[in-house]
């Protein structure tokens, strides 16, 4: 099969695309063949060597999202048969044709939600209604997102906006009517942020942006405890407030899946086929644009 895979940390052109051995369901394993794989983050600090914690071996393969058809059954795996259209959560190995994962792991995919919003979803669903949920959010709140353009952001505005809450987000002129359309007030990043936001007064404040959110939310006279950042680790100490780790979680992922399919919850996605991974990487790195960034897995080509 064609996979993604890296042989030293770098910047994006450190990525290239090989062929490596399929991979055999163990037992309780499905194997799935991937139409869509998301692009995160937290793939780029893995590529960059960020992730200090991580055993790897080189060449690596990366990828942590996936979304497809299952192709083969493992030794005594229930619940999924071949041909069912599916997604999930996987570690390093994300960007290939196939990939194998625990049955209990994975989410059936809706008829009426494509494979590229799908895979798109997958982590940003998980850390969002992680997020919200930990923070507490409910009827009535003011929530504060910064990067709310963006994934997470993306779905935790329009989670909270379900739950009755006002949303607040952050985000660069250019996608202001962007976050109008989710539902948000749209407020510009930089020093000016304070005192547009101070007159909605916030009470909770979500960070996917890192710098200086996590100061600005203590500022604006947010409760620390809920203050919570899922990108800034280091702010979070210094200020007392959380850091949101949120987990992977197949049933959270089930019902944001299932509001997707209703049209509840919408992803923009900016596709790249899997052979342009590096271009995919840059985008991400570059930390603009909408939405979430997704390789485009061509189905059958092998």
């Amino acid at each position: 099969m064609r996979a993604a895979l890296f042989d030293h940390f770098g910047p994006p052109d450190v990525l290239r695309i090989a062929e490596v051995p399929d991979p055999e369901p163990q037992a309780g394993e499905v194997r799935v063949r991937v139409r869509a794989a998301g692009v995160q983050p937290f793939d780029v600090g893995v590529r960059r060597g960020d992730m200090t914690w991580l055993d790897l071996s080189f060449p690596q393969t990366i990828g942590q999202e996936y979304s497809g058809v299952v192709d083969r059954l493992g030794p005594d795996t229930e619940g999924l048969a071949v041909g069912d259209p599916v997604l999930g959560s996987t570690m390093l190995n994300g960007y290939a044709e196939l990939v194998c994962v625990p049955a209990k792991n994975v989410v059936r995919k809706p008829d009426r939600l494509d494979f590229p919003t799908a895979a798109a979803l997958v982590a940003a669903s998980q850390t969002a209604s992680g997020a919200l949920l930990e923070l507490g959010v409910t009827e009535g709140d003011v929530l504060l997102v910064h990067a709310a353009a963006g994934s997470v952001g993306t779905v935790a505005v329009q989670l909270a906006r379900l739950a009755g809450a006002t949303v607040i987000g952050t985000a660069s002129p250019a996608n202001h009517a962007y976050l109008r359309q989710l539902g948000a007030v749209p407020v510009a990043y930089g020093e000016s942020l304070i005192d547009a936001v101070r007159p909605h007064q916030p009470t909770v404040a979500l960070d996917a942006a890192g710098g200086a959110a996590i100061a600005q939310s203590v500022a604006l006279g947010i409760p620390r405890q809920r203050i919570g950042t899922i990108v800034d680790d280091k702010a979070a100490a210094e200020h007392g407030t959380l850091v949101v780790r949120a987990g992977r979680n197949p049933q959270r992922l089930a019902e944001v899946i299932a509001l997707a399919a209703k049209g509840a919850v919408t992803m923009p996605v900016r596709a790249y086929p899997l052979s342009d991974v590096v271009a995919a990487h840059a985008a991400v790195e570059s930390r603009h644009g909408r939405g979430k960034v997704v390789l485009i897995v061509e189905p059958g080509k092998s």
